[in-house]
């Protein structure tokens, strides 16, 4: 079964647009390719490290996948590694959680918590 929760990388400014907005169309990679990119856990650094390199302007948003029911298709992309990808808006009622980018000590990606 897949996870119920992905990830998605935002800069500051993204999440400004959507705390004002309550909804996010995309960057602009998400925009050219019609869906907005989600990762989940696992593939998480891997995203950052081959997207992000150097960036500390980020945001992790911990998205529900199951709210967003039949916007979420699961497809290959890296390493035919299955990807969430969202077809709509990211809507702040599908974010569970959201903090800033935190990397432990060996590397891995502190995942948002909610409260």
């Amino acid at each position: 079964m897949p996870d119920a929760t992905a990830y998605k990388v935002l800069s500051h400014g993204e999440w400004e647009v959507l705390e004002r907005d309550r909804a996010f169309n995309g960057a602009q990679v998400d925009l050219a390719d019609g869906y907005i990119h989600l990762s989940t856990a696992a593939q998480l650094a891997e995203t950052l490290d081959k997207h992000f390199a150097g960036r500390d302007d980020l945001m992790i948003l911990s998205v529900d996948l199951d709210a967003a029911g039949d916007a979420v298709r699961w497809e290959p992309s890296r390493g035919d590694q299955l990807f969430p990808h969202l077809y709509g808006p990211l809507t702040m009622d599908l974010v569970l959680a959201y903090g800033p980018l935190v990397r432990e000590a060996d590397g891995s990606v502190r995942l948002p918590v909610a409260g």
